[in-house]
């Protein structure tokens, strides 16, 4: 099971809540104020997320109305004092700053070390990994970012420890479980817009992936490192990385029908593909690659979750409803959106099914079907909508459409996604 926090971070945690009451503030008032999530802010008081970063920690003392002294008596009194630069989007909730930390440095350079795991806790067993690994994806694809990091936490740590000190007959299962937790990590910083992070999570989900003697996993950890180009706006590396990947593949199956797993990672580096030449306003080519993902799915014949990529019939045409809005064409968006039944796959991607309808919608310059699809999206990942980079500026539009006459709704969803201005 997850390591529970240590006593500084239960200590801070504590701090935080008490400051806050006697503010006469509300947990979720915080969480507005600080630009994150109530889900969030609930984990930094239970002590389950740690707050290392000054201007993280300057922000919450701030809020609260005290010094960071005060807030976190380790922090030197010199510590302050230019104000932190913006970052890349001022209003993005981000919810993975613990996350990020485990990226950081060497996974577990204390078991390199000759004597440095005599007080080490004995590693879990690969059956409780596989558990908060499988946890760990449901969260993901809900896309509950915060109680994601919380339980990262403890399990990248372990994994990472596990990888080096189980019998060799285990190793293998353990970097396959590696390769699994780096792609999940590298899926949610990129919708959180941590495009950075993303492309070192799918590298180490990679090399996890090659150990782990699995090779359709090293072609899944690509399709997440594509999907980070992508957001790096490096279109000429994700369309590098997704299209040497596929032909490979699609090559080794050339002579055989394709089994259901290659199927998954063929079809969803197509899907990655088509995204990569939408971006890039190549209509020919990112409806060449919808083409060819729907043959994939149609062999296929079922939505599956191979490599947690929820290819299938299903969301492929979700991804050409997204292409179609990236090009600007909004009827055949609606026209193959609004035909498609999400509900038996994750709240993400119907929240990403109903997002770019809305987004649609605001092209067709319909304000009453946008706002109703994007709170759809909100109620099924709200974490996702409020810090989509796509979801805030339709919000936006949306606002300037309405004028003075924007309904009580709209507003109300603007101010929960940071998108006023």
């Amino acid at each position: 099971m997850p390591t529970e926090p240590t006593a500084e971070d239960r200590a801070f945690g504590r701090r935080v809540a008490e400051l806050r009451k006697a503010r006469d503030m509300k947990q979720d008032e915080l969480a507005a104020r600080m630009r994150r999530t109530s889900s969030w802010m609930s984990q930094v008081e239970r002590g389950r997320i740690p707050v290392r970063r000054l201007d993280l920690l300057q922000q919450l003392a701030d809020e609260l109305g005290v010094s960071v002294q005060t807030l976190n008596p380790a922090v030197p009194t010199t510590a302050r004092t230019e104000p932190p630069a913006p970052a890349r989007d001022a209003g993005a909730v981000n919810d993975l700053d613990g996350a990020r930390l485990l990226i950081s440095g060497h996974p577990a350079l204390d078991v390199l070390l000759p004597g440095s795991q005599t007080t080490a806790a004995p590693s879990p067993s690969v059956e409780e990994l596989v558990t908060r690994v499988e946890h760990v994806w449901e969260l993901a694809h809900a896309s509950q970012f915060a109680d994601m990091s919380a339980a990262l936490q403890s399990l990248v740590p372990d994994l990472e420890r596990a990888l080096r000190v189980v019998p060799s007959d285990q190793r293998r299962a353990v970097s396959r479980l590696l390769a699994r937790t780096y792609q999940a990590l590298s899926a949610a910083f990129v919708r959180q817009d941590e495009a950075d992070a993303a492309w070192i999570a799918a590298d180490r989900a990679i090399r996890a992936a090659e150990e782990s003697g699995d090779p359709l996993a090293v072609g899944a950890g690509v399709f997440r490192l594509a999907q980070a180009f992508v957001r790096l706006q490096r279109l000429d590396q994700a369309e590098y990385a997704a299209r040497n990947a596929v032909q490979v593949i699609e090559l080794h199956v050339a002579d055989r029908p394709a089994a259901p797993e290659e199927l998954s990672v063929i079809g969803s580096l197509h899907l990655a593909l088509a995204l990569v030449y939408a971006r890039g306003s190549r209509r020919p080519e990112a409806r060449a690659e919808i083409e060819a993902a729907r043959l994939a799915a149609r062999a296929l014949g079922a939505d599956r979750n191979d490599y947690n990529l929820e290819f299938g019939p299903t969301n492929c045409e979700i991804q050409a409803v997204s292409t179609a809005v990236e090009l600007g064409d909004a009827g055949e968006a609606l026209d193959v959106g609004l035909d498609l039944d999400p509900t038996e796959l994750s709240p993400e991607r119907q929240a990403r099914l109903y997002l770019d309808l809305g987004r649609a919608h605001v092209q067709r310059r319909h304000p009453g079907e946008a706002l109703d699809c994007l709170l759809r999206a909100e109620e099924l990942a709200p974490e996702t909508v409020r810090s989509h980079v796509a979801a805030r500026a339709a919000i936006r539009e949306l606002v300037l459409i309405a004028g003075r006459s924007a309904p009580p709704e709209l507003l109300d969803l603007a101010e929960r996604a940071d998108a006023t201005e």
